[in-house]
């Protein structure tokens, strides 16, 4: 067998792809040369299996410095294989540009056609940040549970690809090498295998050795070293599980945390209050070497609490939380062992509560890795809790032409596919796409979530069913403005009789997503993400992470509260539920938007890159609120001082171009090259206020027409989703969605 004479195709075609009911799952075939030689993990150290491998992981080189992000190839590369791309048709030069729109969409939507799932979502690449493979690989150690070796090769792949000149990882795929991230990537590289043999290795030991060693990590680092056992405990300021005991009146109890916070503290008070950590190994002790510049026995762990390297702080801890942990680690000296009994068996509760309701998915990628290290330990390497936590590691993991990687969820399915549903109607090609259509009220109407948490509220849980989900029903947290974006498209749909329907999403069924979005408002006027705020703004100086900007309290959001508002606008149209408390809300909301603007014209946008995305969500917000746009002559001045801001920004070409630097400056920050993604963000807002400039808006279209590639797919451009701040996320499905859904608000008003 001489795998070097296959090329890349071949390996490529080792994975296979399914989705069922959103489910996103990657399988590895051997292929059928080696079948005879490999039939069980051990036999991958054969001669035949190693040849294979050594070229395997050749086929999955990519070279960062064009484009960190990675276009998903591989996924493109299958399904064209199964279902390709058919009927595209060249624009001609003498087509003028509503022909070549028009054209450009069919285009569009034919390839984007060809990816959907048969379930009717799309699939795609949702990775970025480069700390949640690790946390999985730890996990995965600690409890004895190694991956296949396929998928072990191209997770090390995918962080070679990664690493940074300087021999460094960032907190992201674009970011700057910092401690936390080169730390990571360093220990998840020797857990596979990786020898410091290695130059690159050693690159990366130095980068550590040369910024002070792994004493300087941030605390969710400490965290993970503690757990693997490569760090003391007592170098951890306390995570008290008893905290979730206090009284429920509490300002700073754990159960008004936002949510992602909330569900990673979980574990992580449940691991500190058992002080659980890896079985020492040669592995470990050689870590302890590596990692540190002092010797392993000498380090005061005490001290090393406040130890942190500069570069990798982007929110600085308050003095209020250092005052608040000297309570804590106090406490911990002389802690009660029948208090913390009880505060442990009702976290472990928790624990399985929250594994129940998301079907073992939990809300997120940290908060799955360090549930099953819990549940492991709680319940056993053999217990059906922990096998079923083991069967949802493979929801997380995403095979590209740059490696295996994790996502910052598993998936965002009904999203994607809310969006997608919402541009195809509004080019008004639901007739051209019966099929494509069809499939998008379907996996809208199965991803409704049909369950609520049981004992919700002793579990600081709201009800969900009759809401939607960001990714699956599986998963089953709610979310203010994907429940809005699935609901909306449901009423769209609705009103399209020549859109076959198996299931209704009927009024019975949208009157416990409009209970729930209205009781979700905060006081302000605005919604936030997952719940309603629970605790003062003030919490947030309790922020230890170092890494991300508010992460304590849920925030009211431009987004989320735009999404709602359209959502509970588009229900009014079609019912008359609630319409009085739905009036309100909209004019409580549109206060909340006008109070968000800024001077210049602009909104921050916390959950896309950045000002464009914001923007558009202000604008869509405000219109939706009843405010008035350029139709009749002169517009509102928030929004006109918003298209204003838009224009100042618009390319020579076209285009719009935003760096992810402007989530972190919080400040608009050029992209050195046009993004279609921008570009549609911008043209969305600006042509959603009928705004009379129509050169500008004919050249930002022109400029999406351009980029259209030859079998109807957009490139992939630079990284262009966001959280908390300061990490970025990969949506590859936006590059399809937006350009096309910008070309149709075009097509259609223009």
């Amino acid at each position: 067998m001489n795998f070097a004479e296959k090329d890349q195709p071949y390996f490529w075609n080792c994975w296979k792809f399914t989705s069922n009911n959103g489910q996103q799952r990657w399988h590895f075939e051997i292929p059928s040369e080696l079948k005879d030689h490999v039939k069980s993990h051990e036999d991958w150290k054969k001669p035949e299996a190693q040849n294979f491998l050594e070229h395997f992981d050749k086929a999955f080189i990519f070279d960062k410095k064009i484009n960190p992000n990675s276009a998903d190839k591989v996924f493109r590369f299958i399904r064209a294989q199964h279902r390709p791309v058919s009927n595209i048709k060249p624009i001609a030069e003498t087509d003028d540009l509503k022909s070549q729109t028009r054209t450009t969409l069919l285009n569009g939507f034919r390839f984007y056609e060809t990816l959907q799932e048969p379930d009717g979502n799309w699939a795609g690449d949702y990775g970025g940040p480069l700390f949640l493979i690790p946390g999985l690989v730890i996990a995965s150690y600690i409890t004895e549970t190694p991956f296949e070796i396929p998928m072990q090769v191209l997770m090390k792949r995918n962080l070679w690809n990664h690493q940074n000149e300087d021999g460094g990882w960032g907190l992201h795929i674009e970011g700057h090498s910092t401690m936390f991230g080169t730390v990571m990537q360093y220990v998840t590289l020797r857990i596979l295998g990786e020898s410091l043999e290695n130059p690159d290795m050693q690159r990366a030991q130095q980068w550590i050795i040369d910024h002070g060693g792994a004493i300087k990590i941030p605390q969710w680092g400490k965290f993970y070293l503690s757990v693997l056992n490569v760090y003391k405990w007592e170098g951890n300021d306390a995570l008290l599980p008893e905290m979730w005991k206090f009284p429920r009146w509490v300002p700073f109890h754990p159960g008004k945390y936002w949510c992602h916070n909330r569900m990673i503290f979980l574990p992580m008070s449940y691991c500190f209050g058992n002080k659980i950590k890896a079985t020492e190994t040669d592995l470990i002790k050689d870590l302890r070497k590596e990692l540190y510049n002092t010797d392993y026995k000498t380090i005061n762990w005490k001290k090393a609490r406040r130890e942190a390297c500069e570069i990798d702080i982007f929110h600085p801890v308050n003095k209020w939380y250092y005052r608040l942990s000297w309570f804590t680690n106090t406490y911990e000296k002389i802690f009660s062992k029948r208090w913390r009994k009880k505060a442990l068996k009702y976290v472990a509760d928790y624990i399985d509560h929250e594994d129940i309701h998301t079907r073992y998915i939990n809300i997120g990628p940290v908060n799955q890795a360090i549930n099953s290290i819990a549940v492991w330990h709680l319940h056993g390497k053999e217990s059906e809790q922990f096998q079923q936590h083991v069967y949802r590691w493979q929801d997380y993991l995403w095979i590209a032409e740059d490696g295996a990687k994790m996502g910052g969820y598993n998936g965002s399915q009904l999203w994607d596919t809310s969006f997608a549903g919402q541009a195809l109607l509004e080019a008004d090609m639901e007739s051209d796409f019966p099929e494509m259509a069809q499939k998008i009220y379907s996996f809208i109407e199965l991803t409704q979530i049909d369950r609520d948490p049981v004992e919700h509220k002793k579990y600081w849980r709201d009800v969900t069913k009759g809401t939607w989900p960001f990714s699956t029903i599986d998963h089953a947290w709610a979310v203010t403005d994907c429940t809005s974006e699935g609901m909306k498209t449901a009423l769209l749909y609705n009103n399209k009789p020549n859109i076959p329907k198996i299931k209704e999403v009927d009024l019975d069924r949208l009157k416990p997503a409009i209970d729930w979005l209205l009781f979700m408002q905060n006081d302000d006027g605005g919604w936030a993400s997952y719940e309603r705020k629970r605790a003062p703004q003030w919490i947030e100086v309790l922020n230890p992470a170092m890494l991300f900007e508010n992460i304590m309290v849920e925030v009211t959001y431009t987004e989320c509260s735009s999404a709602t508002m359209q959502g509970l606008k588009e229900f009014s149209l079609n019912h008359d539920y609630r319409k009085a408390d739905i009036e309100k809300a909209l004019e409580k909301g549109t206060s909340f938007i006008k109070g968000k603007q800024r001077e210049d014209g602009s909104w921050y946008g916390c959950w896309g890159v950045c000002f464009t995305y914001g923007i558009w969500f202000g604008i869509e917000g405000l219109l939706c609120g009843g405010m008035q746009g350029f139709e009749n002559g002169a517009a509102a001045k928030e929004i006109s001082t918003a298209c204003d801001f838009l224009l100042s920004k618009q390319n020579e070409d076209g285009s719009w171009g935003e760096s992810f630097e402007s989530c972190v400056q919080h400040k608009y920050i050029q992209h050195e090259d046009g993004q279609i993604i921008n570009t549609a963000w911008a043209l969305l807002g600006l042509m959603k206020a009928k705004h009379p400039n129509r050169a500008a808006i004919e050249k930002g279209i022109q400029f999406l027409i351009s980029r259209q590639e030859d079998n109807g797919d957009f490139p992939q451009e630079g990284i262009s989703g966001v959280f908390n701040g300061n990490c970025m996320e990969t949506y590859t499905s936006y590059r399809n969605v937006f350009p096309l859904w910008a070309l149709a608000r075009y097509y259609k008003h223009y």
